[in-house]
């Protein structure tokens, strides 16, 4: 959280105002955006934006489309299946459909 407000005996959230003490620190909330920069959550359904080497001679086109994603940790943050075949993409190459 970067909105945090440090007291001498609690945390303030600027933006709600919530108040907790000192020993419970706020957990860090990993926010994942698309390449317009729109925030994705699991479920949602994402579009390609650029044709992607899969490896080989294969190649994911720009409008592929992905339902029901999954936003796991690391480098590849979406874990969806395009094809019936199982992916990890970068956010960076997908838009929020």
């Amino acid at each position: 959280m970067e909105d945090v407000i440090s007291h001498s005996d609690h945390w303030e959230c600027a933006t709600c105002g919530h108040e907790w003490p000192k020993e419970e620190a706020p957990e860090a909330v990993r926010v994942v955006k698309d390449a317009h920069g729109n925030v994705l959550v699991d479920g949602d359904s994402i579009t390609v934006i650029k044709d992607l080497k899969l490896g080989g001679s294969q190649v994911l086109k720009a409008g592929s489309k992905a339902k029901n994603i999954r936003l796991v940790d690391g480098d590849h943050e979406i874990d969806c299946k395009i094809d019936g075949i199982g992916i990890a993409l970068k956010a960076c190459f997908v838009k929020k459909a």
